[in-house]
């Protein structure tokens, strides 16, 4: 497997197709890898299409080079490290498609960046939902339960020593509908075994609460995205109706943060891994971009 070096970190990344004029850049999310992508990389829509599926740091084979480096998990982290990412390959401008934490990432590196993506996918989370001042409605609150679980003593000893178990109950809960294969389950749950998964996901949920600190490195990024500035990139929002862990009203109403073209996509009988439950719906919705006719 590939691997470049940023700044920090050395990346672990699958490619198809490298000589290919278009560039489509995946981010998985919590708690998945660069296997999720493999329905949507299948279908034929994308088979002359260059594409680039890191693993996020803390995930799989990507590694701190420096082991004194803080272990942040917080968005305006991810979404540096997609820019670096990009800059490490010389790509200057991509199709960027992220799901969960991915889709964080991608609005991060919108804001930060926004020269840099030629159009936005965003899976299963809305823009603005990660932050202490957002009003979150009681449901959206019962199904952030393991956001707040991870703020505890308790939550990192269940993320450490029964991380396939507390994440294996994710995957049911999030996509109930969804039956999955335990192979498919741990082919993916391997990637956990990363010695910096622990800590990146526990920084990650504490830090966007207020819990503790973000790393100061991401100073500059974090006072960027701090008051959810509007984002100047063609996006399109993927949500599930039948998310278990966020709810369809986290991606409604929230054009008023996109200045270029906006359009939300709501699946009918798909919980929270759209990638994985319905991969040709997220594959046509890239060919449609790549096309320059997106869904509206």
């Amino acid at each position: 497997m590939p691997t470049v070096r940023t700044p920090l970190l050395e990346i672990a990344y699958e490619e198809r197709n490298p000589n290919a004029r278009k560039i489509v850049v995946l981010l998985h999310g919590f708690p998945d890898d660069a296997a999720t992508w493999e329905g949507v990389l299948a279908a034929p829509e994308l088979r002359t299409v260059r594409t680039l599926v890191p693993y996020l740091r803390g995930y799989g084979p990507t590694r701190f080079r420096d082991a004194s480096t803080m272990r942040s998990g917080e968005i305006a982290a991810l979404g540096r490290d997609v820019i670096e990412f990009l800059d490490a390959l010389g790509i200057e401008r991509c199709v960027l498609v992220g799901h969960d934490w991915g889709a964080r990432a991608g609005y991060a590196a919108a804001v930060l960046a926004p020269d840099r993506i030629r159009h936005l996918i965003a899976l299963s989370v809305g823009y603005g939902t990660n932050v202490p001042s957002q009003k979150i409605s009681m449901p959206q609150n019962e199904y952030y339960w393991y956001q707040w679980f991870l703020a505890t003593e308790r939550g990192r000893a269940a993320l450490s020593d029964e991380r396939r178990a507390f994440c294996r109950y994710l995957w049911r809960t999030w996509s109930p509908s969804w039956h999955f294969e335990e192979s498919e389950f741990e082919r993916t749950a391997a990637s956990f075994d990363n010695p910096d998964f622990v800590e990146i996901v526990l920084h990650s949920y504490r830090q966007r609460w207020g819990f503790v600190p973000g790393d100061p490195l991401y100073e500059h990024d974090r006072a960027r995205l701090a008051p959810l500035p509007k984002i100047a990139v063609p996006t399109i929002v993927m949500a599930g109706a039948d998310d278990g862990a966020t709810l369809p009203e986290a991606t409604e109403g929230i054009e008023k943060f996109f200045t270029d073209s906006f359009a939300r996509e709501l699946l009918s009988g798909v919980g929270h891994f759209i990638q994985r439950e319905r991969p040709q719906a997220v594959a046509d919705t890239i060919a449609a971009v790549l096309a320059g006719v997106p869904p509206v």
